[in-house]
């Protein structure tokens, strides 16, 4: 014979469970979770799995739900301030109400979120990483790295559909100087809790493409705070900091700063100003090759310059010389033509002296070899006699 025992019925207890746990928490409480899992309904009401995970492994989860009425004003607010929508992954602050149904269960209702803790969640995140990396030498890595004088060949990981990345392309192949820079693109998510290891894969692939690369280009145009906070991973700045080839980023908006970009190489503020920053490289190069074409250019001409002087000055003195030279030779002959005409007979003759010659034309210099009857020429200024030898006289 069985004995009979104490029981309550299901719903006694359901009730007395929701009695007892309403009563632990009769007000509003704010609540520290992630989010697991997030569905909007159609009707406007939002049904979430807030969870608590420690070393990767899950300590605790609750069902929680917006109802409509609040969700239309929790979620435009929360993203107005955090740059980002309410979305899986997040850790968030939610002010809820206990409550527990005979029918559902435990969960929570969420009346409001405070977005300024999700965006300090993710600062202190941050500033942690960036501790990591300085601990482990990873911050100045990047810096021993050199950047060639005109880097041509660029790998580029970026979204292949993104504004950003077609404003560097454009701005960087269209310039109006003609430089000519290879581009490969490498497709990668620059968003979202896989994008980190979306772009480190990217970056594996340009190195597996056993190509030299003169640097590897990250670009993302502007975005919600949480969107970029992927640039602020722990393994993706390590990967970067680590990286064989100079990483240049262009992350953002002006007012961004992410550790990625601290662990660079080089970090410009948007796709486009990366691109400048190429062309700046290359127009200052060509600047230099100008600037050494002009002294170059005046160096040779200064140095022609010299040389014609030289020519000149050589050309005046062999002048001056040879004229020198022929004005002396025109003096001598001028002395050996006086003295010529000095010695001239027709000059001694018109002084009033007389020649005389034998009938052979021989300047007869005295009566000796003359004799008598010989035939003698005297020759005088204005002419001749013909004589016969008579006497001979001494």
């Amino acid at each position: 014979m069985s004995m009979e025992k104490d029981f309550i019925s299901l719903l006694e207890l359901q009730h007395s469970l929701k009695t007892g746990v309403e009563s632990l928490f009769p007000d509003r409480i704010w609540v520290k979770a992630e989010v697991s899992a997030m569905k909007a309904r159609n009707g406007g009401h939002c049904y979430m799995e807030l969870s608590q995970s420690e070393g990767g492994s899950l300590q605790a989860k609750a069902n929680a739900i917006i109802w409509a009425s609040k969700y239309r004003f929790v979620a435009p607010y929360f993203e107005s301030v955090t740059g980002s929508p309410l979305q899986e992954g997040m850790t968030i602050l939610v002010q809820v109400q206990v409550n527990y149904s005979e029918l559902y269960g435990f969960s929570l209702i969420i009346n409001d979120i405070d977005p300024e803790f999700s965006v300090g969640v993710k600062e202190l995140e941050r500033q942690r990483t960036i501790e990591r990396l300085r601990k482990e030498g990873l911050m100045g890595l990047q810096k021993e790295l050199e950047l060639p004088l005109l880097p041509r060949r660029l790998a580029v990981v970026s979204a292949e559909d993104a504004a950003g990345y077609r404003d560097f392309v454009r701005h960087l192949h269209e310039n109006p100087y003609g430089f000519k820079v290879e581009t490969v693109l490498f497709p990668a998510l620059m968003q979202g809790a896989d994008s980190p290891s979306s772009i480190i894969s990217a970056m594996d692939r340009a190195l597996d493409e056993g190509e030299h690369w003169d640097a590897l280009l990250i670009l993302r145009g502007g975005g919600a705070k949480l969107d970029l906070a992927c640039f602020d991973d722990y393994s993706l700045a390590a990967v970067v900091a680590q990286y064989p080839v100079p990483v240049l980023t262009a992350v953002g908006h002006d007012q961004d700063f992410h550790v990625c970009d601290m662990v660079a190489h080089e970090f410009l503020k948007t796709p486009t100003a990366l691109a400048d920053y190429i062309l700046d490289m290359y127009e200052c190069e060509d600047e230099r090759l100008s600037s050494f074409e002009t002294r170059i250019r005046i160096a040779l001409s200064n140095r022609l310059y010299r040389e014609e002087s030289l020519l000149d000055s050589l050309a005046s003195r062999v002048k001056g010389g040879f004229a020198m030279k022929i004005a002396a030779m025109e003096s001598h002959l001028n002395v050996l033509q006086a003295r010529i005409e000095a010695s001239d007979p027709r000059r001694i003759l018109e002084r009033g002296y007389a020649l005389a010659v034998n009938a052979d034309g021989l300047v007869l210099k005295g009566v000796k070899g003359v004799n008598v009857g010989d035939s003698v020429s005297v020759m005088f200024a204005d002419g001749r006699l013909d004589c016969t030898v008579r006497a001979l006289s001494s």
